[in-house]
């Protein structure tokens, strides 16, 4: 049973982390595209269009790699989670089959015809698809986060008889205290990888002599919105996050911050240190005094539970990769804050473009955002461990009984095989579009 529980859990978790390489993107970039789109009607200046045209090519295949990657996730729930589906699907399944809509629907019909219908259309409806485009693509991500919101703090639903979770009340999903803080972090995160990946292209043509005009447009259009949204993440929206930890899942909040023991008064944040799950404690610890207690409650010598206050059936089953996640996480995006401070003071100064050393490390950034969104994303599941839906359905209760530990690993050494060839062609794909740049200024 351990095992089917863990090759069950491992499959999902590489289905979920290459599935959402690509919609953090397309979430980001969709703002940017109208930003760039909203900028050709009120300027005309034909730099802006052609922007616009070519990150919406960029668009297209990380949407496209989306879909592809996103369906065999969404099955799973019918193979490996068949239990976790039979009791909660009258909940979950209307909030998926929403997202469903806006992606498949909305954010792919205007899709088309922002890349097909520009002449047929003129200019000012080409605008009104691309902006379609961005609500499609933040709708889609505002109902799989109501459906997690509900999975880390249920809301509005009755047990029966047979442990079936029915829905008393369909507006509380969208008023869950979890939804919006969540939501709202998750879009300003998915607006930093797309600023870094437009920056970074935008430096890359400034250290090639390629496109120097749109390298120079790309770059300053980069660092302003990767300012502004990594500024975004940390706060308010981090901090409204974590509070909701606090509140709601205490015992999360101790693992993520490495706290094993309660102080009396006053709880130390931790820069570095290795949890020991063996003696209870943090080895080779660095850590600044009653900052934690400040930052969670602007109170510096108020309390906060650690782990020992709780069951270890109640903990997360695995403290170590948690704390480092979030570590991981909360790390790069202060190094983020970092970059981009320095890019945009020297923006300031008309001193960017010519800073090679500053160039190269803004294109090489690019991947760090994927790992902090990534890794976000396993701080806010390994936290809600042992349960699927907090404090309700344990996970042990909502897997499949009839799907094998064999089964599973087998598919999961298929989607392995499968994923990197299309990681690959998507590779190829990108890397092709970016090499060829933006049309106009090529002829």
């Amino acid at each position: 049973m351990e095992d089917m529980i863990l090759y069950d859990r491992l499959q999902f978790a590489f289905t979920i982390t290459f599935h959402y390489i690509f919609p953090q993107l397309t979430m980001g970039l969709s703002l940017i595209i109208v930003f760039f789109k909203w900028n050709y009607l009120r300027s005309k200046v034909e730099k802006y269009n052609d922007a616009a045209k070519f990150f919406m090519k960029i668009f297209a295949i990380n949407f496209t790699m989306g879909v592809v990657t996103g369906i065999p996730m969404e099955f799973q729930f019918g193979t490996n989670w068949a239990k976790f589906s039979e009791l909660t699907g009258g909940i979950i399944g209307q909030t998926l089959a929403m997202e469903g809509l806006s992606s498949f629907f909305l954010e792919s019909s205007f899709l088309v015809l922002f890349i097909f219908g520009e002449k047929l259309m003129g200019q000012k409806l080409h605008f009104l698809t691309a902006f379609l485009v961005f609500l499609g693509s933040w709708a889609s991500g505002w109902f799989i986060l109501a459906t997690n919101a509900w999975m880390q703090h249920p809301v509005g639903y009755e047990i029966l008889d047979n442990g079936k979770f029915v829905l008393t009340n369909f507006s509380a999903l969208f008023t869950n205290p979890w939804l919006l803080p969540a939501f709202l972090h998750n879009q300003a995160a998915s607006v930093v990888t797309s600023s870094f990946v437009v920056a970074s292209i935008g430096a890359f043509y400034i250290l090639k002599n390629k496109n120097t005009e749109f390298g120079k447009l790309f770059l300053k259009t980069g660092v302003i919105f990767g300012l502004i949204s990594s500024i975004l993440v940390a706060f308010p929206t981090g901090d409204m996050n974590a509070k909701n930890v606090v509140k709601y899942q205490p015992a999360a909040f101790a693992a993520m911050e490495g706290i094993f023991e309660t102080e009396d008064a006053g709880s130390e944040i931790i820069l570095i240190g290795q949890p020991n799950m063996v003696e209870k404690k943090l080895d080779n610890k660095i850590a600044v005094p009653n900052i934690l207690s400040f930052l969670t409650y602007q109170e510096w010598d108020r309390q906060i539970m650690g782990m020992d206050k709780f069951e270890e059936a109640e903990l997360p089953d695995n403290i170590p990769l948690l704390y480092y996640a979030y570590h991981i996480m909360v790390g790069l995006g202060t190094i983020f804050i970092g970059v981009m401070v320095l890019a945009a003071f020297f923006l300031w100064r008309k001193k960017l473009y010519a800073m090679n050393a500053l160039l190269w490390t803004i294109m090489f950034m690019a991947p760090f955002p994927y790992i902090a969104n990534i890794t976000g994303w396993y701080v806010a599941e390994l936290g809600r461990q042992p349960y699927l839906v907090y404090g309700l359905l344990r996970t042990s209760e909502g897997v499949s009984p009839t799907v094998s530990s064999g089964n599973t690993l087998f598919t999961l050494l298929g989607f392995v095989g499968l994923y990197t060839l299309l990681g690959l062609l998507f590779v190829l794909l990108v890397g092709k579009t970016i090499n060829e740049g933006p049309k106009s200024l090529n002829h």
